[in-house]
């Protein structure tokens, strides 16, 4: 299964699972990233971290290894 972080930029995809225990996947879905939301992956910086999608309206930048938790298709 394709993570975030495997996305490439200009794609967008719809979050099938969060990946991942306690603050950490609560943090990630505090952000708005939930099953069933869409997400497009604007860019990627030079060394790829980290990686600015927009979710529900908004930019966010999120780090290639919190990225990886999120599972997409």
């Amino acid at each position: 299964m394709d993570t975030l972080k495997d996305v490439r930029p200009g794609q967008s995809v719809s979050v099938v699972k969060l990946r991942g225990e306690g603050a950490l996947k609560r943090r990630i879905m505090d952000m708005g990233i939930t099953k069933g939301t869409a997400v497009y992956v604007r860019k990627v910086a030079p060394l790829g971290d980290p990686v600015e999608i927009t979710v529900r309206g908004y930019e966010l930048s999120l780090r290639k290894e919190d990225a990886g938790m999120i599972e997409v298709e």
